[in-house]
């Protein structure tokens, strides 16, 4: 048994203590939590730190398997030519996406990542992620813009599906984003989804490009998907509204689904998720570090928070990334929005992920009987609860 205490214990629920005690098992398990009320006694075998305790982190969006595209890509070029350049590059180096995608899962786990939902378009990393410390929910992405490729794109998903399951991965098959989806595509995940009650994910509003393609059918999205990609757009007909009006009637309103990016959207688009569907099954999943990276832009959290919506954190890849660390992403929403209480953005990097990812039984908070791991967060101001540019994060169990 290990008794662990610190100035604060962020429990992820939204109840902080001062100098409170965690009892855990040698297995993690949490046995005990007892609220001190800030008057910790010498105690035997209490071990205590300085700075913040909280439950272990949850991605909720990173791409294990483009972790040997770190540092290859220019910044800020926009989000058709940075698909054009991972469409480039994905398969150089193909020996060492095994390795650095190792690399990448022990970096998480150093960081404090206990869960993480993982895109996959191959099934490259399925064995990896099988053994490892980190409990992985798998995206497998169908991707298929023309309707002549629904068919094969729907089954290739099916087989790395298969595959993953066999290997005892939690995984369900998802679309990667409207611009890459054919209607007929999203029918044939949209009722393996329902039959399956399974999780989905999409990328969402990640770019002004996206509204281009299905408001004109025009833009430099077009551009990559026929010249870059040799995609026949002659059966496409733009709808004249927004991609995610286009298609939101598409996504099963039974499913939860965590909507990725959302750089682009605003009340407009708020009010027609929740005219579309239930705002508790819908997860908007921020990637800040990302945003910054591809588009030099933030979405409206100020937006997301005042409309109550369930916000959740993510990485996205190191393609896109300095690293995959979810403390970074904490900093830079913090930074830019010092409004947000920092218990808040623990909770969307601890609980929510963990709701999202269906996690929630054993992951995102600190309570009684729970196996979340157990995180310190040092180098804050402890005056203020702010966090730092010296701010760490040092795994405790």
């Amino acid at each position: 048994m290990r008794k662990l205490s610190a100035h604060y214990i962020f429990t992820g629920t939204g109840t902080v203590l001062s100098k409170g005690i965690i009892t855990l098992t040698d297995d993690g398990v949490i046995a005990d939590i007892l609220d001190t009320k800030g008057a910790l006694e010498e105690m035997a075998g209490v071990e205590f730190y300085s700075g913040v305790i909280t439950p272990g982190f949850v991605n909720a969006h990173c791409h294990l398997e483009l972790s040997h595209l770190q540092g290859i890509f220019p910044e800020k070029t926009g989000l058709p030519d940075f698909l054009k350049n991972v469409v480039e590059h994905r398969n150089i180096n193909d020996g060492s996406v095994l390795d650095e995608a190792r690399k990448a899962d022990i970096s998480l786990w150093k960081n404090g990542v206990v869960a993480v939902g993982d895109i996959s378009n191959t099934n490259a990393t399925f064995s990896l992620k099988s053994k490892s410390k980190i409990a992985y929910h798998t995206f497998i992405e169908a991707l298929g813009f023309s309707p002549q490729r629904a068919e094969k794109a729907f089954s290739w998903a099916m087989s790395c599906y298969e595959e993953a399951r066999q290997l005892g991965l939690s995984a369900s098959v998802v679309p990667h984003s409207p611009y890459a989806i054919s209607k007929e595509l999203f029918d044939k995940i949209f009722g393996f989804a329902v039959s399956n009650r399974s999780v989905l994910s999409m990328h969402n509003q990640e770019s002004r490009d996206e509204d281009d393609l299905y408001q004109s059918g025009k833009g430099e999205l077009f551009r990559h998907l026929t010249e870059n990609l040799r995609i026949d757009l002659t059966s496409f007909h733009p709808s004249g509204k927004s991609a995610l009006e286009s298609v939101i009637g598409w996504l099963p309103k039974e499913n939860k689904i965590l909507l990725v990016h959302n750089i682009q959207t605003g009340q407009q688009d708020i009010d027609l998720i929740a005219s579309a569907r239930p705002l508790n099954q819908t997860w908007f999943v921020l990637c800040p570090e990302s945003n910054l990276y591809i588009e030099g832009r933030l979405p409206d959290i100020g937006l997301f928070r005042k409309n109550k919506l369930q916000i959740c954190l993510g990485t996205d890849s190191l393609s896109s990334n300095r690293q995959l660390s979810v403390l970074e992403e904490m900093k830079t929403v913090q930074g830019s929005f010092p409004a947000i209480p920092f218990g808040e953005i623990v909770t969307w990097a601890t609980r929510n992920g963990a709701q999202a990812l269906e996690m929630d039984g054993w992951a995102g908070t600190i309570e009684k009987g729970k196996r979340p791991g157990i995180n310190l967060i040092t180098g804050m101001d402890m005056q203020h609860l702010l966090l730092q540019p010296q701010s760490q994060v040092k795994r405790l169990m």
